[in-house]
């Protein structure tokens, strides 16, 4: 009891050390153990001193019966028997003496040693008796003495441990009986309130657990702002073999996090600042999305095992990359993110209103004396001015099958670098500007007019708005090229220019004021003497909206100038050139600002 009352002892300081998977209620469980643990270390005194009390009174009297009087008749008893044999061989020698008298001395010493066996055969019988007869006492004796300690010091642990725990431990055993208690009750609850589910689970229909049961019509949240659960990652583990892995995913404030099974915690797969998401088609498999770096870089393709699941996916992280988990109000600003997409169902026109003190119009007019200047915004129109009713959205810039005929027809690629092929690159080299923007395509339509940016406006709802209730989430990525002649979409992969518009055809373009990474522009075609057609193409950028603004501005200022020497001279003074005598834009101006410098600093040192 001793050495059992010290490991128990230990065990209880070392509950604390458990880990489980659920820890409710430890802290107050750890303390109550640690009290019980001071108390048997107390008791452990009290168990050393009945230990010791039981060696002397009870233990070593059992032991000295054992070994001394039990012993010692066993010896006896065989001391006895060798005595026995000696005097039974002495007997048979004297038996075998012959009738003849002349062998008198050896007959002599045949009887003495008879004698002297029978002598010792007496003795050793005698002390035999006498310790059986002994051990008819002894043994009556040896029981009771060890019982009469045992139950002595019993009592005497007994006594000490009264008056030592009764009064003291009588309240807090107490509470930890209620306790124990409470927590049974608590316990019974549990069980009763699972049980109940369990047979809720077993009552519910099988398309419960069925994948994809609701795929017509599932309850979407488009206002997510975190999402959590298991999706299928893409590997890539050769040049054109992959694999797919099942991992648990879930979102931390910007980040994308992922926790394969059996880990403690998640690591970061993806930064979703400032990214994109888009629907991809994938080794033919459903629900795959594929998640954008902003500088365009593919980062990271993933599965849904549900059309729901995908689509809160996506509008998640669609939301978490517009950064409004920093917001006070996450959930409503996400809520009023997807209400603005869904406001072209009603169309609201008074929109340009809103945007007329922080975001002038862009519509570029010629003036009478030769040169371009922005003119001022058209009067507010009615939606269905700009846009009729029921006008059809284009998703997708080209058709796959008539992007693979263009190829094949030898289509001319072009390079994001300013290196072209053919006959194209003379045109380049002729151009004095070149600027290279990473766009998604979201959609285009025709428009009814091109004399105000409120059209754009208007078309960005409705293509956002269709896009969201007819769960349309692909997009198509390009590079589009700005220069001083033209507007071209270029495939990032093969180089092929998918579409080309002439600067002189673009009309109208404007950012958006709220997201300022959508860029739209109208297109205006004479396609015969009498026939006109203008179309609206909205998209999505990697950088600000105004800078592809200020890029188109520049390339229609540069192509009125060049019409005229004086006004061209003028405008290359006022902006400054690349090495390679192109326009400087934007944050190039800036970079190129700070290197010139840095350079006069290292002149002058």
């Amino acid at each position: 009891m001793c050495l059992a009352t010290q490991q128990l002892s230990k065990q209880l300081l070392a509950y604390e050390k458990q880990h489980f998977a659920l820890g409710k209620g430890d802290e107050e469980v750890i303390s109550t153990l640690h009290y019980f643990s001071k108390v048997v270390d107390e008791l452990n005194v009290l168990h050393s001193e009945l230990a010791k009390q039981l060696a002397d009174t009870m233990i070593l009297p059992i032991i000295q019966f054992r070994e001394k009087d039990l012993t010692e008749v066993s010896t006896l008893k065989d001391l006895f028997g060798l005595a026995s044999t000696e005097h039974d061989v002495s007997m048979a020698k004297y038996s075998r003496l012959p009738k003849r008298k002349e062998n008198e001395k050896h007959k002599a010493e045949v009887a003495k040693e008879v004698a002297n066996a029978r002598r010792k055969q007496h003795l050793s019988s005698l002390q035999y008796y006498c310790a059986l007869n002994a051990l008819q006492y002894r043994k009556r004796v040896a029981m009771m003495e060890p019982m009469l300690g045992y139950t002595r010091g019993q009592i005497n642990f007994f006594k000490k441990g009264a008056e030592m725990f009764s009064k003291r431990l009588d309240s807090f055993l107490t509470s930890v009986s209620d306790m124990v208690q409470s927590i049974q009750g608590e316990l019974d609850a549990e069980a009763e309130k699972m049980r109940i589910s369990q047979q809720d689970l077993i009552s519910v229909n099988e398309s419960v657990y069925t994948p994809d049961s609701d795929v017509t019509s599932p309850v979407i949240n488009r206002n997510l702002i975190q999402k959590a659960g298991y999706l299928n990652l893409r590997n890539k583990t050769g040049l054109v073999t992959t694999t797919w892995e099942r991992l648990y995913f879930f979102t931390q404030g910007g980040n994308l996090m992922c926790q394969p099974r059996g880990a403690v915690a998640g690591g970061l797969i993806q930064d979703l600042d400032n990214c994109s998401v888009m629907a991809v088609d994938c080794e033919d498999r459903r629900y795959c999305f594929q998640i954008t770096t902003p500088t365009g870089k593919t980062g990271i393709t993933l599965q849904a095992e549900s059309r729901k699941e995908y689509e809160e996916w996506i509008c998640a992280i669609n939301n978490i990359s517009r950064q409004i988990y920093l917001t006070d109000n996450p959930e409503a600003a996400a809520i009023k993110l997807n209400q603005t997409a869904l406001q072209a169902v009603t169309p609201i026109t008074s929109f340009a209103k809103k945007h007329e003190a922080h975001h002038p119009s862009q519509n570029v007019k010629p003036t009478d004396n030769g040169k371009t200047t922005p003119s001022e915004s058209a009067g507010i129109q009615d939606s269905t001015q700009l846009i009729a009713l029921g006008t059809p959205i284009q998703f997708d810039i080209v058709l796959p099958a008539t992007e693979f005929l263009d190829q094949n027809r030898g289509g001319r690629r072009a390079n994001p670098f300013g290196e072209s092929e053919d006959g194209s690159k003379d045109e380049e080299e002729d151009s004095l500007l070149q600027q290279m923007f990473i766009v998604r395509f979201l959609g285009s339509m025709a428009v009814q007019s091109d004399n105000t940016s409120e059209v754009i406006y208007e078309a960005m709802r409705q293509v956002l708005a269709a896009r969201a209730i007819h769960n349309i989430f692909r997009m198509t990525e390009s590079h589009l090229m700005v220069t001083s002649k033209n507007l071209r979409l270029i495939d990032p992969q093969t180089q092929v220019t998918r579409a080309s518009f002439e600067l002189a055809t673009v009309t109208q373009f404007a950012a958006h004021q709220d997201n300022k990474r959508l860029i739209g522009f109208v297109v205006h075609l004479r396609e015969t003497p009498g026939e006109e057609s203008m179309s609206a193409y909205v998209f999505e950028s990697n950088t600000e909206g105004e800078k592809i603004c200020y890029a188109i501005s520049l390339g229609k200022e540069i192509a009125e100038a060049q019409k005229d020497p004086e006004a061209l001279a003028q405008l290359m003074k006022s902006v400054p050139f690349t090495n390679d005598g192109k326009f400087v834009l934007l944050n190039d101006q800036s970079e190129e600002d700070g290197a010139t410098r840095e350079e006069g600093e290292e002149s002058e040192a």
